[in-house]
């Protein structure tokens, strides 16, 4: 039996293929990788490999051409090693599908086969210094001087920043037409391109090892065939697929407030205070009940939204529940968990403490919590 009801047979199998490579691949290195603020490209290679890195892909371009519950699976089976895997799941679900849905046959055939082997890494600028919620007021600017776009401007908070050879850069190629949002459009930045630099890796409070960088564009020569999509359409394709990114962001906080609750309830059996286990006082009890409880409403919400979506259903609003209910709920059981695990919770060996500085960022990202409600809001006529 799969964790979720559409799990068939064949998704069973390749969950216990990818956690057995994982605990192979991934698990030993991770607190390395922690220490040196970076997974290396190496394992990119693995996972592309192994058939792990964009799936979905057509076959013609090298890809499985499965459907999105592989892409669930691959997200849960991440965030259970960590958080700081969460770069391989912008690569697979929200930026390569930019390419899909938005390229041509010319580019999909330049850049997929290399997205899927692990050749190409991907990440998607949006975020700039002054600019992070209202996509609308972006600064950085793409003018057209015959078939090529000249760049100017700078982004930050770039999942993937120092890894990737190729950027969905969110740009104004028309700085005049009212209203602001339909002079956005979307252009493919390539690693070698002048005028394209990377600034710092950032220093976060958490997600050590997912690399995150500031990127800058001086007057970077941009061919015009690396346009995604029609010139001004930009903020359409981004509205088109906040849906998924959210959701892959909620699957992600509620795998982590699983992850969470299951070795708590591990610790507490084994620990002892006072002559008797931990998790023989009431209060012990009492707590993990209900987290057990958000966890399993959590479950049955994001089931219900998984499958919608694969559906093709709008589920926006609903999306925005999720992603920011999901996440408050994470931060919630993280702290509730490292108190349970006294002071041991608070030491870099155990892996609440990772969880407990590692959540809180999921709030923010992919549109602040905020922002979720201000949506989930107009939606219901507000």
């Amino acid at each position: 039996m799969g964790k979720y009801r559409f799990e068939t047979d064949e998704h069973v199998m390749f969950r216990k293929s990818l956690r057995k490579y994982l605990e192979k691949e991934a698990t030993p290195h991770y607190e390395q990788w922690e220490e040196d603020r970076m997974i290396p490209k190496s394992f990119w290679r693995k996972l592309g490999d192994m058939g792990y890195l964009s799936p979905q892909v057509e076959e013609k371009y090298g890809g499985l051409e499965v459907d999105f519950r592989y892409a669930v699976i691959i997200g849960e089976e991440m965030e259970r090693v960590g958080a700081s895997l969460t770069g391989v799941g912008l690569h697979n679900d929200i930026v390569v599908p930019y390419i899909e849905a938005y390229g041509n046959d010319e580019q999909k055939a330049r850049w997929l086969p290399g997205c899927v082997t692990g050749e190409h890494i991907t990440a998607i600028a949006m975020t700039e210094p002054g600019a992070g919620s209202d996509l609308a007021a972006i600064q950085t600017t793409a003018v057209l001087d015959g078939d090529t776009y000249i760049v100017n401007g700078s982004k930050t908070f770039i999942t993937n920043g120092i890894n990737a050879d190729l950027v969905v850069v969110v740009v104004k190629t028309d700085t005049q037409i009212e209203p602001k949002h339909r002079g956005i459009s979307l252009l493919v930045i390539e690693e070698e391109m002048a005028g394209f630099t990377r600034g710092r890796k950032l220093n976060k409070v958490g997600m050590h090892a997912q690399d995150t960088a500031e990127l800058y564009f001086e007057d970077c020569r941009v061919p015009a065939k690396n346009l995604l999509g029609e010139e001004g359409k930009g903020f359409t394709y981004l509205m088109e697929k906040l849906q998924q990114e959210r959701l892959m962001v909620a699957i992600s906080a509620q795998t982590a407030s699983e992850d969470m609750v299951e070795m708590t309830l591990d610790y507490v059996k084994s620990r002892k205070a006072f002559g008797k286990p931990v998790g023989a006082f009431q209060n012990t009890q009492f707590k993990l009940v209900e987290m057990s409880t958000e966890v399993e409403l959590g479950h049955s919400f994001l089931e219900s939204l998984i499958e919608d979506h694969m559906a093709g259903k709008d589920i926006v609003s609903k999306v925005s529940m999720a992603k920011y209910w999901l996440t408050e709920t994470a931060k919630k059981i993280s702290g509730e968990c490292l108190q349970l695990h006294g002071g041991y919770g608070y030491m870099e060996e155990y892996k609440i403490a990772r969880r407990y500085r590692d959540i809180p960022v999921a709030s923010i990202y992919a549109g602040s919590n905020e922002i979720m409600k201000v949506i989930v809001a107009k939606k219901m006529g507000l």
